[in-house]
Formats: structure tokens, sequence, C-alpha cells
């Protein structure tokens, strides 16, 4: 167990570094390069828009890849997914821009960035999935949050490699060639992931089944219609918040509040390493407690901080801005440190990765493709952005409620003899 959920932590990283990179360079530079003769707001709301086009991908790719994984194994999802984001990203580096090429450059930019979206629809479901059917049922959330650490770990290397750059290039260096770099960088932990992988095995639940989905999605939609809107809806609000405070806030404190990029990436970069560090920890909670217990939980908090939020931030000081994000990282990870064992638990082996997959992908359509968007708009006119804090706030009403109708799924230990004479006793 601890190789297979070093080698999924170590996967989901490198994709996850991937899509990240992306969403950095959208809120610091993409705008003035491929959309230059847009005002520097609709140029923004174009480069965000491009963003969210990865998500729109996500649920493709989780019908895809969910295909393969439920028809012929975990273990090829992870492969495949891998090389489609990774030689996207790349890509991604070696685009013109408009200057160059004139309107081609957004449109290449946009089926990159569709790809990346595919790719990573996949991954989740085939990382996930070969971690919880490994794991013992009594440590089942421990084992697959590791996984879960994964997109923090992305995160930070993105962020990293952006913000060593910020602080070494001047900014016509980094708007000339300096933002490539990370896109380019991806070729090589891509590599590692690939050599990694290929010694996984495939998941024991899967290889006990004797009878597989011909059509996995046509089952998904006919028997888990509902399950799907319902975890789809849940999960909107974690993408929600971390977009928030990843991808939107680094533009809304760079262009309005005039803080500068170091100080932004520090301070959100700061708020990801608690929140992964703290992963496992809520995870093994998930275990004791139950997955849906800690849910409502990291829903309630999110709801009663939306606010207080977009107020520290507002204020454009960096302990304030990092107290913010702090809160609203543990309120996120509570909740999503315990999905990976979540959703699996839901749906029936035999459509599995079909089913996890959709509903944790559209989760992100929801939440995570349109929130840069509707924020950068809602956050124009007063100093204090209270429209940004309203929106989050009925999306974490919107997943509480979804949460409340979910099942608890936490396998219940079973008593011992000893403990069982015990009682009766």
């Amino acid at each position: 167990m601890p190789r297979l959920a070093a080698a999924s932590l170590a996967g989901t990283a490198i994709e996850f570094y991937d899509f990240f990179v992306y969403g950095t360079a959208a809120a610091l530079v993409l705008g003035p390069l491929f959309f230059p003769t847009f005002s520097p707001l609709a140029g923004t709301l174009a480069a965000f828009a491009t963003f969210g086009v990865g998500f729109v991908a996500r649920p493709l790719g989780s019908v895809l890849f969910g295909h393969i994984g439920d028809r012929h194994g975990r273990r090829p999802v992870l492969v495949a997914s891998l090389l489609l984001t990774g030689g996207a990203t790349v890509a991604v580096g070696c685009v013109p821009t408009f200057d160059s090429i004139g309107v081609t450059a957004p449109f290449l930019l946009l089926v990159l960035r569709f790809l990346q979206g595919l790719g990573l629809g996949g991954e989740w479901g085939g990382a996930v999935l070969l971690t919880a059917e490994h794991a013992p049922a009594d440590r089942r959330g421990l084992w697959s949050s590791f996984p879960q650490i994964g997109p923090a770990v992305g995160f930070l290397l993105a962020n990293g490699v952006m913000l060593a750059l910020a602080t070494a290039l001047t900014d016509a260096q980094f708007a000339s060639w300096g933002w490539r770099v990370p896109f380019w960088a991806a070729a090589v932990p891509a590599v590692a992931g690939l050599w990694l992988r290929a010694s996984l095995v495939e998941s024991p639940r899967f290889l006990e089944l004797d009878d597989h989905a011909r059509v996995p999605l046509a089952e998904v939609v006919r028997d888990h219609w509902r399950l799907v809107l319902l975890t789809a809806g849940a999960l909107s609000v974690g993408y929600a918040v971390f977009y928030t405070v990843t991808t939107w806030s680094l533009a809304y404190g760079t262009e309005r509040l005039g803080v500068s990029r170091t100080v932004m990436l520090t301070c959100v970069m700061g708020a990801v390493v608690v929140k992964g560090a703290l992963t496992p920890l809520a995870a093994v909670l998930g275990d004791r407690y139950g997955r849906r217990t800690l849910c409502l939980a990291g829903c309630a908090a999110t709801v009663l901080w939306m606010f207080p939020l977009v107020a520290l931030l507002s204020t454009g000081e960096p302990l304030l801005m990092f107290l913010g994000f702090l809160v609203a990282m543990l309120a996120f990870v509570t909740m999503f440190a315990v999905i990976a064992a979540y959703l699996p638990e839901l749906y029936e082996p035999r459509v599995r990765c079909t089913g996890a997959a959709v509903g944790y992908n559209l989760g992100g359509v929801l939440g995570g493709a349109l929130t840069p968007v509707v924020a950068t708009a809602l956050s124009q006119g007063g100093r204090v952005p209270w429209g940004v804090g309203a929106y989050l706030t009925g999306i974490a009403l919107l997943s509480l409620g979804c949460f409340a109708l979910l099942p608890e799924t936490r396998p219940v230990p079973r008593a011992t003899p000893e403990a069982a004479e015990a009682t009766a006793g």
C-alpha cells in the first residue's frame, strides 16, 4: 500500500501540476498575450474562459477513460491520461502569441486546454480507484487520501516555478518567454510518472468482477443518474472555493489591489501547504467518524467563512489575506480529504470508474469552470467584492443540501467474538 499510494500521489501531482500551471498563467499573463485587443478586464475574462474549457472537458474525459477503466481495468487509464495531459501541457508552452499568428493563437490555446481537461478527467478516477480498491476497508479513507494530496503538490510545484520566475525575471522577460518555462518543464515529471506507473498492478476488485458493464455510461445514466447529480452538486463548493483562492484571487490581488505577484503567490501557496499536510489527518477522521459527517462539517464551515474571506482579501494585507485563504483551505480539506474513499463507495464496482469520475468532474464544471469568470465580473465596483462572497455562500448552501441527501458509506467494523460476548454479558 505505501508503494501504491506513493505512485498514485506522484501521478496526480504531475497531472495537476499541468492543470494548475495554466490557471496561474491565465491569472497573471495570458490575457494581454493572447487577447491584446481586449480591455484589461475583458482580456482576463477571456483568459479565464479558456481556463474553464478544461473543466468542461473533464466530464468527457471521465466518460472516455471511465469506459476503459470499467471495461479493461484501472491501470491502463493512468498511463493514457498522463500521456495526454503531459503532451498538451508542453504544447501550450510552444504556442505563439496573438502578435505572431493572430486569432489562431487563442484557438490553439483553447484546443490544448481542452485536451488537458480530457486527460485530467480520466486521471482522478483511475488513480483513486486503484488505491481505494487495494486498501483495507478500515483504512480506505487514509490510503485513498494520498492521491488527494497530489493536487496540493501539483499546485505548489506549478506556483513555485512561477514564483521563482516572477522573482528572477523582469516583467518584460516574464511576458516574453518566462511564462513558457513551467509548461516546457512538464515533460520531465511526465516521463518520471510513466516510469513509476509501469510497475503498478491491477485492482483486485476489478479482477474479481465476472461481468463487466458493456456500456458503463449507459448504466450510470439509467441506474445512478440521481447519485451523479447529487455528487456533482455536493462537490461543486470544493472546486469553487479552491479556484477562488488559487486562481481568481491572484488576478484580483494583482490587478485590482496592486499587490505584487510574489506576495499573492506566497500567501496562496502557504495556505495550500497546510491543506496538503492536513489531508491524511482529515481522512483518518473520516475513517473514524464517517465520510458524510466530515463533508457536512466542511460545507457548513464554508457557508460561514465566505464573507470573511472576501473581506480579508480586500484589505491587501499579506497576513490577513493568508488567514482568509488558510481557513478556506481548512474547510475545503475537511470535505475533499475523504472524497476519494466516499465516491467509489457510493457506486457499484462494475460502473465505479465511470460513475465516480463523472460525478467528480461534473462538480468541477459547476464549481470550477465558472467561478473565476463569475467572480471577476462580480468584483467590479466597490473595494470589497461582497457579490463574490454571496455567490460562494450560495454554492456552499447548494452543496450542503446535496451532501445531506447522500448516504453514509463508512464500513461498520465487525464485532469480534470477545467484544460480542462482553456486550452480551
